[in-house]
């Protein structure tokens, strides 16, 4: 059949050849963009899911700042007090050279003063100058506040991490169910018998032998023990009126690391010790606390506690009167307010990709504790300045705040090595597996590309011939006309 007014060929022709320029133009886009996804027309699931994707990149990657920059915190807080560690030991050194008082002359110990005054004060400076973009690092602006603690019960308290999350305060509740002990030993009897009595009396410091006479009374062994404590760690003291009923040797401790041993080395005597149980022994230890936090065990080292969960970290010191049972056991109450640096780590701002770490105060007021003291007590006019004479009671206070500054580099350290970094190595992989994940949804393969590319050019040439073809054939009526 031949009509003019319809030509179906040429419509059909038409259409492919627009399918053609469709696919050629979509080919061109693809290839010129680099993406197989432009518009949401394109897949409109592929595109939804794709973009779910690359928002999750950006936040991994975010996260991933965040810990290198947190990292750069940590490592100028560390080189702040790597530098405090050097001070520390100078005035260590200062005082042990001070203690030769034998051979040093008063205006060498004045000059050994000021040099320890001088090395206080930098150590205060370092502290109060320490920043990383302004935020200052351990002038105590990171440390933790708390409230409510009870100094009866609790000597010392150091939070060292805690997690508020949407809370306005962190509570601690501090339950002792078991009292710790000294190490403890007897002798029952008023007074010696025989000869007398030679004993070798060793504790966690040392050990010394001393020789009493038979008319030795308790009082006066008493006194020759506890002159020596230092050398010896342990402490006598009698029972009863005048010592009526013997006398006790405990160590000046408490813990299972603590011990006292008593030994006659002249064996025609009738000296013996007994432990608390009333058996006869020459050696005993003492014993740990038992203690839970929030109602989770707490590890106990004598009167010390150490706590670790995902919410909270401390450091507790039991008051000696609560933590021996003196006072009556039972739970020790307080908040956790404010403070720490929080540091967010992970993609999503959650408690669980959060950390918080205090970091307390490097002033010198604030280095040391209650119980044996602090750095300031070493500046000139103030009680163990080295003219006091006091330089083990100094020593063991610097000894304290070495110790202090070295577990907090530590814990620094750690949490940069094995959480800090670790999070980075995690989450790079966690990029490059979404970042894969999302080539393969929106990226454009040219291989397959290049091949619809050539294709379409194809069915385009060939649809404009076809077409061609098509409006040509309408003029073959013209021979049916004559013409």
């Amino acid at each position: 059949m031949s009509r003019i007014n319809s030509n179906v060929p040429s419509l059909i022709a038409q259409r492919y050849l627009g399918g053609a320029q469709i696919s050629l133009n979509r080919s061109l886009e693809r290839l010129s963009s680099g993406l197989k996804i432009n518009r949401g027309a394109d897949n409109p699931a592929g595109l939804i899911v794709s973009e779910r994707l690359r928002s999750e990149i950006g936040v991994v990657k975010q996260a991933i700042d965040n810990s290198a920059r947190a990292i750069n915190v940590i490592a100028t807080t560390e080189g702040a007090l790597d530098e405090v560690s050097t001070l520390l030991t100078d005035i260590q050194s200062l005082l042990v050279e001070a203690a030769n008082s034998g051979a040093f002359s008063d205006e060498e110990i004045a000059a050994n003063q000021l040099q320890i005054d001088n090395s206080i004060e930098s150590i205060t400076r370092i502290a109060n100058t320490t920043t990383f973009a302004g935020r200052k690092l351990i002038n105590g602006e990171l440390d933790y506040v708390t409230s409510g603690i009870t100094a009866t019960q609790l000597a010392t308290v150091n939070v060292l991490g805690a997690k508020f999350g949407s809370a306005a305060f962190v509570p601690v509740d501090v339950r002792v169910s078991t009292s710790a002990q000294q190490a403890q030993l007897a002798f029952s009897s008023a007074q010696l018998t025989g000869s007398g009595a030679t004993l070798d009396i060793r504790g966690p410091d040392g050990i010394i032998t001393l020789s009493f006479p038979a008319s030795a009374t308790t009082v006066e062994m008493a006194a020759a023990i506890n002159k020596q404590t230092d050398d010896t760690g342990v402490v006598a003291t009698v029972s009863g009126t005048d010592g009526s009923d013997g006398i006790r040797f405990a160590s000046k401790d408490y813990g299972s690391d603590a011990f006292v041993s008593v030994t006659p080395l002249n064996a025609n005597n009738s000296f013996s010790v007994t432990d608390r149980a009333g058996a006869t022994v020459a050696r005993t230890k003492g014993r740990d606390a038992v203690a839970s936090v929030n109602g989770i065990s707490a590890t106990a080292n004598g009167l010390k506690l150490s706590f670790s969960s995902t919410l909270l970290k401390l450091e507790v010191e039991l008051a000696e009167s609560y933590g021996n049972g003196t006072l009556s056991l039972g739970t020790s109450s307080f908040a956790v307010t404010e403070g720490g640096a929080l540091f967010q780590l992970g993609p999503q701002v959650s408690t669980n990709l959060q950390e918080n770490i205090g970091v307390k105060s490097m002033q010198a007021n604030k280095l040391g504790n209650a119980l044996v003291g602090f750095l300031s007590d070493l500046k000139s006019g103030q009680s163990k300045e080295l003219r006091s004479g006091k330089f083990q009671d100094g020593s063991k206070i610097v000894q304290e705040v070495i110790t202090q500054v070295a577990v907090l580099r530590g814990r620094l350290g750690a949490f940069e090595k094995n959480t800090l970094q670790t999070n980075i190595r995690q989450l790079q992989i966690t990029t490059e597996n979404l970042t894969s994940s999302q080539s393969v949804i929106r990226d454009t393969d040219f291989a397959v590309e290049t091949s619809e590319l050539t294709r379409a050019q194809i069915l385009v040439q060939a649809g404009n011939s076809v077409l061609t073809i098509a409006n040509a054939q309408s003029q073959n009526v013209l021979t049916l006309l004559g013409g």
